[in-house]
């Protein structure tokens, strides 16, 4: 501990033998330090704040009808890409710096510099974005921001009109392939059901449904036509157990009419006319129903040939009282052997629909297999056929919410202006900087030349760097002439160091006066 302590001794009397250097060094730091920080050009910033509104009245409104673009990523890229080498010549021409630049390189020292000294910041939720530059004149740092405020709010979302464009253009192309596809799609089923035609089912029913549907219906058919001859039989036994008397009188027999086959006729009449509007001649129910019709007729006629013979005999005997219960009897029964008629026709045909189809049982079931891929097919296109569609309308809405609206409102909350002091540099902050290096460089320079050029103090110093035995020493005596000189380089270092401070101690009063006074 004592050997360290005695080497720092030992330094600091070694730096303080060459304390003038320090002291030339000091001095000469400080009067370039001084130099450099009064010839350092002022700056003046200006800056700008800009908020930009994205909470438009219209978005909720166009909610499902028009494309909703995200605005606020879209400001928030338009920002970040705003200082951009385009958009900074474009500036310096706005800003007539360009006519600064003589060369090419002079020019691209320009832009360069442009990019790195123009400031925007700001954005995230509040969406406020602050843009500032410093220049040497504020005049002209205040027309620069001016400019880049105008270019950022004039420049909006122009690219967004041309994507939409893009997009409706590409919509079109697809839906007019769709179109194609769609058509040939109608076209594959239209030929199946062609090729095909009586296989398929009105009513949308699979080979299975249809014939559970007609297993189903001829037993209905079969317990009807039961009850019906049974109807029948309870009449021609009551028939037989009633007296047949003459009629006093034969009703004219120019119209006879059958309600009951009449009705039927009519009602398959109607059936064939709602058959004819969905199917062709060829369909199975069309010709089921048109020899329906055909067998009601051939009855008709038949009962009404039966009921004019009948006419005719009684005529031809001699008037006599008739038994009514008898006549009614007679004319219920005419009417059940036509219902029993009937129904066997029904039965018949729907026996002989049931066996048809159960005959095409290995046709049928691959038809119906090979027509619902068709179908499914022809459905698919045709769903993304309409989402185009809708898609194509959303664009056209959207296209013209770009062209006619604003989703984005602009606003300059706080127009460009220009501090009236410099921010840079800020020469109170500075001066004393300088000072301290210039005190700091002169203890190193006096240092330095002190390890460059070293001294001994004592004996011990000399024996132990030298490593030989000190024969002796000779010793200064001091008298008054060499401790006045001593105390006057005293004064004089102290004098020099305080004279710096005192230097730049002025300039700091000097430049606070001169702030407080603008």
């Amino acid at each position: 501990m004592d050997e360290l302590l005695q080497q720092a001794v030992a330094i600091l009397r070694a730096t303080w033998r060459r304390r003038w250097v320090g002291v030339a060094v000091a001095w000469a730091v400080a009067v370039v330090g001084a130099i450099v920080v009064a010839r350092l050009p002022e700056r003046y910033e200006a800056s700008a704040r800009i908020y930009v509104d994205t909470q438009s009245v219209l978005k909720p409104l166009m909610s499902g009808l028009a494309v909703q673009p995200d605005i606020n990523q879209q400001i928030s890229m338009l920002a970040r890409t705003m200082i951009t080498r385009p958009n900074v010549e474009k500036l310096a021409r706005m800003s007539d710096l360009d006519h600064l630049a003589v060369t090419p390189g002079d020019r691209e020292r320009l832009i360069d510099g442009l990019m790195k000294t123009i400031q925007l910041s700001g954005g995230g939720r509040e969406n406020l974005y602050n843009v500032s530059y410093r220049d040497t004149k504020p005049e002209r740092a205040k027309l620069v921001v001016q400019n880049l405020v105008s270019l950022f709010v004039e420049s909006g979302l122009g690219d967004k009109r041309r994507d939409t464009e893009g997009a409706r253009k590409f919509i079109d192309e697809q839906i007019k392939a769709y179109e194609v596809r769609l058509e040939e799609a109608e076209n594959r089923v239209k030929e199946f059901k062609l090729r095909h035609l009586g296989m398929f089912d009105g009513g949308g029913k699979d080979y299975f449904g249809r014939i559970a549907a007609l297993t189903e219906e001829l037993a209905k058919l079969r317990v009807e036509l039961r009850v019906a001859e049974q109807s029948r039989d309870s009449l021609k036994r009551g028939l037989a157990d009633e007296e047949p008397n003459l009629l006093a009188e034969v009703p004219a027999t120019a119209n006879i009419t059958v309600p009951e086959l009449d009705t039927r006729i009519d009602a398959q009449r109607r059936q064939l006319d709602e058959l004819l509007r969905r199917y062709t001649d060829e369909h199975p129910d069309v010709a089921a129903t048109r020899r329906m019709i055909a067998a009601l007729e051939e009855q008709r006629r038949q009962e009404v040939e039966a009921r004019r013979r009948a006419a005719a005999k009684a005529q031809a005997k001699s008037p006599a009282a008739t038994n009514p219960v008898f006549q009614r009897i007679k004319i219920a029964m005419a009417e059940a052997d036509s219902n029993v008629a009937a129904l066997r026709a029904r039965v018949n045909e729907t026996q002989s629909r049931l066996a048809e189809l159960r005959a095409a049982a290995g046709r049928i079931p691959q038809i119906e297999a090979e027509m619902a891929q068709l179908n499914r097919d022809y459905e698919i296109i045709k769903r993304n056929y309409d989402a185009l569609v809708a898609r194509r309308e959303q664009a056209a809405i959207s296209e013209d919410v770009d062209a006619n609206a604003k989703l984005a409102e602009f606003r300059v909350i706080d127009p460009p202006r220009v501090a009236p002091t410099p921010v840079f540099p800020h020469r109170l902050a500075v001066i004393p900087v300088v000072l301290l290096a210039a005190i700091a460089a002169g203890v190193l320079a006096a240092f330095a030349v002190a390890q460059i050029f070293p001294t001994f103090d004592s004996v011990r110093a000399l024996r132990n760097v030298t490593q030989r035995p000190v024969l002796g020493s000779v010793s200064v005596v001091v008298n008054a002439p060499i401790l006045r000189r001593a105390r006057l380089m005293n004064t004089a270092f102290a004098g020099s160091v305080a004279g710096l401070i005192l230097v730049y101690g002025a300039w700091i009063v000097w430049l606070s006066l001169a702030a407080r006074a603008a």
